[in-house]
């Protein structure tokens, strides 16, 4: 029996299973060789009747090396950017964060702790072995501390008015044992503001998006798995919502007594949709790959080019699990610090937009449906007349 590491209490029962997993995602490599043979993983997906958590119960750490060649971040979008500006605020104006210390686990390049310090005058603490300094430039640079380490115990004794853990947790096994090291790390202080985001799974399995699983991913949240999670650790929720087109899960906390003294969140109640929808994806899964791999094939061999566009998780994941090759060759991305090197995994070349020009692809798709204008647009500038896809 596997347990599981959220509630304790029940029984992970496998759904999915998938071998051959990319280890990494966001780690590109220089050449198409090393790429193909960069190591690989098992997903084995258990879906825990208590609680709703979802886990790769097959998840190996120590085929997961997070460093400054982790390359993860989304800011090169505009419409990222503008989401991320947009969160900022809200959470900034909600709870008054001005003049005050945030500490973010798991900040990545650092771009939302600086844009937290910046709008609101606070002083930031940023934990992340991925961090690269030379990429901070910012009037609040002297306000600012990073420290490029995986969060953990050595760091609980770093004090702060605000905690923000966005799109980390999903990435750590222990879900139970990392929230109840928060929980500690407050202590005694009940006016602590803790503010953390997360994909939301209840959409990957309802749209059966074998794109959004991947081996750093190896914990899975709905609403209402969050929001149990949370009143287990000893968090009162103040708000748990969804946003960024229905991808993203928000949940918004202080801490309270351990567990919370706090009825269920109203969005909590999920249980039954989250039954139905990991019956649905476990059935519809071969048909959603079958359907996608002749969506290529067909084009493919009467001679049309096919580029994906967005060369992070969802584009090594969309390849991996299609076993694509030389069917697709490239993966656009417009982060610059990505281009030339591989997808681990298949081993497909990351390009500039530009590329296309030259190489006219009859057939562009998109890895996030939520960026289907912003590279619409860009194809248009450039003259590319390719069909725009979104998976």
């Amino acid at each position: 029996m596997v347990v599981c590491p959220s509630c304790r209490r029940g029984e992970l029962k496998t759904f999915f299973e998938q071998d051959g997993v990319p280890a990494h995602s966001c780690l590109l490599l220089d050449s198409a060789e090393s790429a193909r043979a960069y190591p690989r993983g098992s997903l084995q997906l258990g879906f825990c009747r208590s609680c709703g958590f979802i886990s790769n119960t097959e998840f190996d750490p120590a085929l997961n090396h997070y460093s400054d060649t982790y390359e993860e971040t989304q800011g090169f979008s505009p419409t990222f950017r503008a989401f991320a500006e947009s969160l900022a605020r809200r959470w900034i104006d909600r709870y008054d964060i001005r003049g005050r210390t945030i500490l973010e686990i798991g900040c990545g390049k650092g771009e939302f702790l600086v844009t937290m310090c910046e709008l609101g005058g606070n002083r930031g603490i940023g934990i992340d072995p991925s961090y690269i300094p030379e990429r901070t430039a910012s009037d609040a640079v002297h306000r600012l501390t990073f420290v490029r380490e995986l969060y953990s115990e050595r760091h609980a004794n770093l004090a702060a008015d605000v905690i923000v853990c966005r799109h980390t947790l999903e990435h750590i096994h222990p879900v139970g044992d990392f929230m109840q090291l928060v929980r500690r790390s407050i202590g005694d202080r009940r006016d602590v503001i803790v503010l953390f985001e997360v994909p939301d799974v209840q959409r990957v399995l309802d749209e059966v998006a074998f794109w959004d699983i991947y081996y750093e991913h190896c914990s899975y949240f709905s609403l209402g798995s969050l929001g149990r999670l949370f009143r287990a650790s000893g968090f009162e929720i103040l708000d748990l919502s969804l946003d960024y087109d229905g991808q993203y899960l928000l949940i918004e906390a202080r801490p309270s007594a351990i567990p919370a003294d706090q009825p269920p969140h109203p969005r909590e109640d999920d249980m039954e949709a989250l039954e139905r929808a990991v019956a649905r994806f476990r059935s519809a899964h071969p048909a959603r790959l079958e359907a996608w791999r002749a969506g290529i094939d067909g084009p493919n061999r009467a001679g049309r080019r096919t580029v994906i566009w967005g060369a992070g998780s969802k584009g090594v994941a969309y390849l991996s699990s299609l076993q694509l090759d030389d069917e697709i060759r490239y993966a656009v991305d417009i982060n610059p610090f990505k281009q030339g090197m591989f997808l681990a995994g298949a081993g497909q070349q990351v390009v500039a937009p530009d590329f296309l020009k030259e190489y006219r692809p009859d057939t562009v798709i998109a890895m996030n449906r939520v960026y289907r204008d912003e590279i619409r647009a860009q194809l248009d500038d450039m003259g590319v007349e390719a069909e725009l896809l979104t998976v």
